[in-house]
């Protein structure tokens, strides 16, 4: 047999070997499929940018983003309000008479006036025992605040409390709730003990536990606003009321609980406003799925500073003249630095007053407008020479310096 044939013979044999048909196999299967997706074969666009597609581009969102700037703008002018911070209002005389508020704390804007009075906000401290919504009687300083709404306002007129300094976004503090209490369930004193609650998990004298549980519901802003707003030198009154200040899906988070007045105490700094520090068939178990100003306190802040809404009127308009507002002063800010303010606002289709979204849509769409304007004169101007894209070669196919053979031409072959 000649060398020649030898060496055809053991091809033969090793193609016949199914272990090196297994490994041909799994040579061919690492091979990437003959697809427009394996093969980077996908058609695909790329814009080049040149003066004539960028600078219009430009002054389209110039001119499209200013008016819209100018429109939320005007919108938020159209908002009216007032704040008057009472933080202080604890350190003055009790039951004195009634002093100018310092500038510093009130701030307002309207579009007019139509009042002629004139008369800088006032405010007065009285010591007195007041009735709360539990029936219970407690001595509690009353603010009295005195202020003037220069023109006719609303509706709807929209009343807020506003805190600074208190983060209700602590970690912590946002965790500290059960929700399966706040829907109403049963919960044992054991499963109470195991929750998210904590600190405020269980009274350590009486062995119940608390409802609601947790420090978000413990902290909850206690301060009381009469719903009417008396004004002065007229028999005329405004009244608001806090039903449809919390939102409907926040509605749904809250149940009628199952508990009994045996079950459960109120939480710490709710003990001043159930006598005896417990709940009784005279002071109930409070009903959270009617109580809208517990479920906007729930909803917590992000930031800080923050304003919640405490009342509103949709129906009435708030005539211009000198208001009257009754505050019952429980909540303390001063001890963490923070403080505590009415605001009383109006709003728009866009919301309360934000100008803030309007600058922006205006800066942007000046800017815009200013660099098409710049980048138009350097074109005319001195204009540079575009290349010819037709000469860019990354999608031409390359020659090959490879033999049919798949091996690299040596130096002399054909």
């Amino acid at each position: 047999m000649s060398q020649t044939q030898a060496m055809e013979h053991a091809d033969s044999i090793r193609s016949q070997d199914p272990h090196n048909q297994e490994e041909e196999k799994k040579t061919k299967s690492r091979r990437p499929a003959n697809t427009a997706f394996r093969q980077q074969r996908l058609k695909a666009w790329q814009p080049i940018l040149t003066p004539k597609t960028v600078l219009p581009l430009f002054f389209i969102v110039g001119i499209i983003f200013a008016p819209i700037g100018g429109l939320l703008i005007w919108a938020s002018s159209q908002v009216e309000e007032i704040s008057i911070d009472y933080s202080d209002c604890h350190k003055l005389e009790a039951n004195g008479t009634a002093e100018d508020i310092p500038g510093s704390k009130v701030d307002s804007y309207f579009k007019k006036s139509n009042y002629t009075g004139g008369i800088a906000p006032t405010w007065q401290r009285n010591e007195s025992f007041e009735l709360v919504d539990s029936g219970a009687r407690i001595w509690t300083n009353t603010c009295t605040l005195m202020f003037d709404i220069p023109n006719d306002i609303g509706p709807p007129v929209l009343f807020y409390y506003r805190l600074t300094n208190f983060y209700q976004n602590h970690r912590r503090y946002v965790k500290s709730v059960d929700p399966d209490q706040m829907m109403g369930k049963h919960r044992s004193n054991d499963s109470i003990r195991s929750s998210d609650c904590d600190p405020l998990r269980v009274d350590d004298e009486s062995g119940k536990a608390y409802y609601p549980c947790g420090l978000i519901a413990n902290s909850m802003f206690n301060d009381t606003f009469g719903p009417t707003l008396v004004k002065q030198n007229d028999d005329e009154s405004y009244t608001m009321i806090n039903k449809g200040i919390a939102w409907d899906s926040d509605r749904e988070l809250f149940k009628k609980t199952e508990y009994t007045i045996h079950d459960v105490v109120p939480p710490p700094n709710w003990r001043d406003r159930y006598p005896g520090g417990v709940y009784s068939e005279e002071h109930p178990i409070p009903n959270l799925h009617e109580n809208e100003p517990f479920q906007v306190w729930m909803r917590t802040a992000g930031l800080p500073t923050f304003s919640k809404l405490a009342m509103r009127n949709n129906s009435h308009s708030m005539t211009a003249g000198r208001y009257r507002l009754v505050i019952r002063d429980y909540f303390p800010v001063t001890e963490y630095g923070g403080t505590k303010s009415i605001f009383i606002s109006t709003r728009t289709v866009m919301g309360g007053k934000n100008p803030s979204l309007g600058i922006a849509y205006v800066v942007v769409g000046g800017f815009c407008v200013l660099m098409g304007a710049v980048f138009t004169a350097t074109h005319l101007i001195k204009p540079r020479k575009l290349g010819d894209h037709t000469y860019l070669t990354w999608n031409t196919d390359q020659p090959t310096t490879a033999t049919t053979t798949g091996r690299a031409a040596r130096p002399g072959e054909a």
